[in-house]
């Protein structure tokens, strides 16, 4: 009997109307426009103004379920990968699922920063693999400006703010759908990349207020350089140990936190510049929906196509990271 898959079926996305440019953030920090489009590759980002990432997840499932033109009554689970929750508890899983009146549903959140939306992916499949489920909705959202200092020049520049779903249904393309995946953690980056206030460790207090602990603390120099190197390694890795080459490659959707980033992982899978998904231009780092962002507009756009073999590949806080290699099986949009 051929392996059950799990494929994504359709996809939906919203970004805020606020826009923040480059030119923004120059009357709020020391830096320039210039400065960030080279280093970054970032000329602008979404902001929220008002509501919570639910919002925005609720949105893009929203979107999703009209544009597979079905009810959210058929609906059997949701999964929203997010490091900016609504509130600790209860899970935006929960609460995007009142939002969109998926009565039937029940889920989840992951916490695994940019790579989270690899790993509810990954978990959602499981379901529709084992016959559990027919119908697993995976969203990405962060509503990263509510944890960002927009006095810190470092790391104010990257973050946006955005949501993107997915439908996972079964795959009746045995060479279809989700094929392999690579996934992987290591906590010895938790130095490196953390939000230290607000948990059990430190909670929110006058003194973890005062002194910032409720925004996100990246150490540049020293995520960039792991991240360079885990994310291109484990995308070259999903490809050769499927017998794959980079030419057999139609698209790498990378996380989009920095261009220089997505380049090198380009690079040492042997593609070309056009065979990569970018939006980081638009949208900054909008963390867990990056992946799934560029999947709704390449869809929307008719530029990803069914047949079409991907690799999506992030890497994150934790340290977390890891790569999937499916074959698209949406139907041609545009």
């Amino acid at each position: 009997m051929p392996k059950r898959r799990a494929a994504i079926t359709a996809v939906g996305h919203f970004v805020p109307e606020t826009i923040l440019s480059n030119a923004d953030l120059e009357k709020m920090v020391d830096t320039t426009d210039e400065w960030i489009r080279t280093r970054t590759g970032i000329s602008e980002r979404r902001i929220l103004k008002d509501g919570a990432t639910s919002d925005l997840g609720a949105a893009a499932v929203r979107d999703l379920l009209s544009k597979r033109g079905i009810g959210p009554d058929e609906i059997d689970m949701i999964i929203v990968a997010t490091v900016t929750p609504d509130m600790f508890f209860p899970s935006t899983a929960c609460l995007i699922q009142e939002k969109v009146g998926a009565k039937k549903a029940w889920g989840f959140d992951v916490s695994a920063a940019c790579s989270g939306f690899l790993f509810a992916l990954m978990t959602g499949a499981q379901f529709i693999e084992n016959g559990s489920y027919k119908r697993v909705v995976v969203v990405g959202a962060d509503k990263m400006s509510s944890i960002t200092d927009y006095t810190d020049r470092n790391n104010c520049i990257l973050f946006g703010d955005a949501s993107a779903a997915v439908l996972l249904e079964p795959s009746d393309d045995e060479n279809g759908g989700i094929i392999d995946h690579i996934l992987r953690c290591d906590g010895s980056g938790e130095r490196y990349l953390n939000m230290r206030g607000g948990g059990s460790l430190n909670p929110a207090s006058h003194e973890t207020v005062d002194k910032g602990m409720h925004y996100l603390f990246q150490d540049g120099k020293s995520v960039f350089k792991v991240a360079v190197k885990g994310m291109a390694d484990v995308s070259a890795e999903i490809v050769e140990r499927n017998g794959l080459t980079g030419a057999q490659v139609d698209w790498l959707v990378p996380h989009q936190a920095n261009l220089r980033i997505i380049d090198a992982t380009a690079e040492r899978m042997g593609l070309e510049p056009s065979k990569v998904m970018i939006n980081i231009n638009k949208y900054g780092n909008t963390t867990a929906a990056t992946i799934p962002l560029c999947l709704s507009e390449w869809w929307m756009d008719g530029k990803l196509r069914k047949g079409q073999t991907l690799v999506l590949a992030a890497f994150g806080a934790g340290y977390t990271w890891g790569s999937v290699l499916m074959r698209w099986t949406a139907g041609n949009r545009g």
